[in-house]
């Protein structure tokens, strides 16, 4: 038996030591907070030219939204005309959000317009000709747009007939059922004094209550990105420094207290504007931190890939519709409250297109997989400052129209470039 030499064996089988100048891979965010102002700076460059952009695309347009009106009539950031705007928006909002979970997916919900319409005209015969008691009404109206999104998820997620074609089909039945509700009258007022009617009238007079709500936005912000980053640095995973997060909550404060200063001059805060914010802040939780949301970002991301790891597609697919149908109802309510009545143009018009490009514009993406109901709320702001603006110049409605489809259309188009810029630099 021939004796090997001493070592041969033990390095044939261990790995060769690491060259004495071996670079070791690092974090790259490491090294972006390790270089301070410049590496951020340097980052925020990277991510625009690899088609990163976020919010700043709709940021900057809202800004120059706003100064434009601005210089051609200085009422448009006056306290009032800020005020009532929050609470123009909130209905179209609402029904937004629902588009976002769709949209997500990389489907569409062309009936949200019409299921809206019909919620609102089964609350108000139940309410005011049947004599239900107002919150049950609401539930049951709430709790029909969520049916008629499980009806139309099931035909798409188990029959397979494209959303496209689903809802379209429910954009004229529901339609239609909305105006055999209503019957021949066509129109019902509801109670000016009811909870419904309240929902855009009612506004919280005490200062205390904007800024407290500003505070405990921010508070939360803070606490949460506080926690995180504990949370991460137990594990050993790269965590921003507190100064950081510092910062970012400066960040946040100036605009949150100066919005809630804006809304003290006029009336106080409006309890519209808070349900919005609320149920935003909600759903953005359940999309971001709950298995639920990253269920629904994996199907977005990649169908096949989703239903390979285990996930019900179907069952996510018909909870999204739930979801969008229920969203389009509370909004109806919101609608409905704006005029206190439900009628036969409810869910008409424009409301539906006005819905998708709030969506869109926000920044969530028609190719599924990136959005955020934030979206919802900046798309909302968009839509309503060039509405306010106009009606405030005297602009006939036909210009507005053109403004906004133009305002869609670049939305898209960045939303199309960003998606193939990040596809060249490898990062979709």
């Amino acid at each position: 038996m021939t004796k090997e030499p001493s070592g041969q064996g033990r390095h044939a089988v261990d790995a060769p030591p690491a060259a004495a100048n071996a670079v070791h891979p690092v974090d790259p965010r490491l090294l972006v907070r390790q270089q301070g102002f410049k590496g951020y700076l340097t980052e925020s460059l990277r991510k625009l030219r690899s088609g990163e952009l976020g919010s700043l695309p709709v940021v900057l347009g809202l800004a120059i939204i706003w100064a434009i009106f601005q210089i051609k009539d200085s009422a448009f950031l006056s306290a009032e005309n800020l005020s009532n705007l929050s609470i123009n928006i909130v209905g179209t909002g609402l029904i937004a959000v629902g588009i976002v979970f769709v949209l997500l997916l990389g489907e569409i919900d062309l009936s949200v317009g019409s299921v809206s319409g019909l919620s609102a005209a089964i609350f108000a015969v139940l309410n005011v000709n049947q004599g239900m008691p107002e919150w049950q009404a609401v539930l049951v109206a709430i709790g029909s747009g969520a049916l008629i999104g499980v009806v139309q998820g099931f035909f798409f997620a188990k029959v397979g007939v494209p959303a496209f074609v689903v809802t379209l089909a429910g954009l004229l039945a529901w339609n239609g059922l909305m105006l055999q509700v209503l019957g021949s009258s066509g129109t019902i007022n509801i109670d000016d004094s009811g909870f419904v009617a309240k929902l855009t009238s009612y506004y919280f007079t005490d200062v205390g209550a904007a800024y407290g709500l500003a505070a405990a936005a921010v508070l939360l912000y803070f606490l949460t990105a506080f926690s995180d980053n504990r949370r991460r640095a137990r594990a050993a995973i790269p965590s921003r420094p507190t100064s950081e997060i510092v910062l970012r909550t400066v960040g946040l404060a100036v605009p949150t207290f100066l919005a809630a200063y804006v809304l003290n001059q006029y009336k106080g805060l409006p309890l519209a504007l808070l349900i919005f914010l609320a149920v935003i802040v909600l759903l953005e939780f359940v999309l971001r931190r709950t298995p639920y949301g990253r269920k629904i970002f994996a199907l977005g991301g990649s169908v096949e890939a989703a239903s390979r790891s285990g996930i019900n597609v179907a069952r996510v697919r018909i909870s999204v519709f739930a979801i969008s149908g229920g969203m389009a109802a509370i909004g109806g309510l919101f609608i409905a409250s704006q005029i206190a009545a439900a009628n036969q143009s409810a869910g008409g018009g424009n409301l539906l297109m006005n819905a998708i490009a709030a969506a869109v514009i926000g920044g969530t993406s028609l190719f599924g997989g990136r959005g955020s109901t934030w979206s919802a709320l900046l798309g909302s702001l968009v839509i309503g400052s060039i509405s306010s603006g106009m009606a405030l110049l005297g602009v006939a409605a036909a210009v507005n129209f053109m403004i906004t489809g133009a305002v869609l259309l670049a939305a898209a188009v960045i939303d199309s470039i960003s998606r193939r810029t990040q596809k060249v630099s490898g990062r979709a």
